[in-house]
């Protein structure tokens, strides 16, 4: 029991977090789905993104479901996020349950509010599996070839690689308050009081932390500057040597082809059948 409840702490340390959080946020290149070109994975999850809000059919909506579950367990998911995606989800269903018992509804209008919690969900797992296989390289980099602006374009990725500093920077920033602190002495029924103290200095280091990341957005800029970033953004030169390892595969078509044969067979049998 005693080595079931260290593992247990051990799992849900700050720096296991971290860890868990960087490997979902650069991507893993050893997935089914990093496979693909990454322009080509974006144009499937824009349809994943957009479509199900146009569906209502749930015999599609789950029919769509279960190769994105499948898609997102290939993808090596982190555990983490999965369990707090779950818990998200089963607090919504809660209290969808609960408001339609409290307000004169039954379990019978209880399966009709169920629709919009199943297209979160399949947007939520298909968001998950496209970006956890796309390193923010490659994510940029396919945006910018299907148009978007290199500004925009950069942000992301610069986005991406900031995250690290960003989450450091916060976590060295909470030992600082903690070792300068102290702590409750007497930690309260169920230790509110030191998860009060913990809540207090972790919004109190936002503002510390928003002012060191200014501090070095000069240094940043300068770095770009002297590796010729501006000039990067308007050279078509350089968007062409930038973008020349990208490559549409006939594997990209295959899985474009799958994706469509099967749309249209879930389509034909939502005609048929509905829950």
């Amino acid at each position: 029991m005693e080595a079931i409840k260290q593992n247990l702490i051990d799992k849900l340390s700050v720096e296991q977090i971290k860890i868990e959080l960087m490997r979902t946020a650069f991507g893993r290149q050893s997935t089914f789905l990093s496979r693909f070109d990454p322009r080509i994975l974006i144009i499937w999850y824009s349809f994943f993104a957009i479509a199900p809000w146009f569906i209502h059919n749930k015999i599609i909506l789950l029919g769509l479901l279960v190769p994105i579950i499948v898609l997102t367990l290939s993808s090596k998911v982190s555990p983490l996020v999965l369990i707090i995606m779950g818990v998200g989800l089963v607090s919504e269903i809660s209290y969808i349950l609960l408001g339609s018992l409290l307000f004169g509804g039954s379990l019978a209008s209880f399966w009709p509010l169920m629709t919009l919690t199943l297209k979160i969900l399949l947007i939520s797992l298909a968001s998950i599996a496209v970006f956890s296989s796309m390193d923010p390289e490659k994510l940029s980099d396919a945006l910018l070839s299907l148009g978007m602006p290199a500004q925009f374009s950069f942000g992301v990725s610069y986005g991406y690689r900031m995250l690290p500093i960003l989450i450091e920077e916060y976590h060295n920033i909470i030992h600082s308050f903690r070792l300068r602190g102290r702590s409750p002495q007497r930690k309260g029924i169920f230790g509110w009081r030191s998860l009060v103290y913990l809540a207090a200095i972790s919004v109190r280091a936002f503002y510390p932390l928003i002012l060191n990341t200014a501090k070095r957005t000069r240094t940043t800029v300068e770095a770009l500057e002297v590796r010729g970033f501006t000039y990067s953004l308007v050279s078509p030169d350089a968007k062409k040597l930038k973008l020349a390892y990208l490559r549409i595969r006939p594997l990209d078509f295959v899985f474009l082809g799958c994706s469509l044969c099967y749309m249209i067979a879930l389509a034909v049998a939502g005609q048929h059948f509905s829950l």
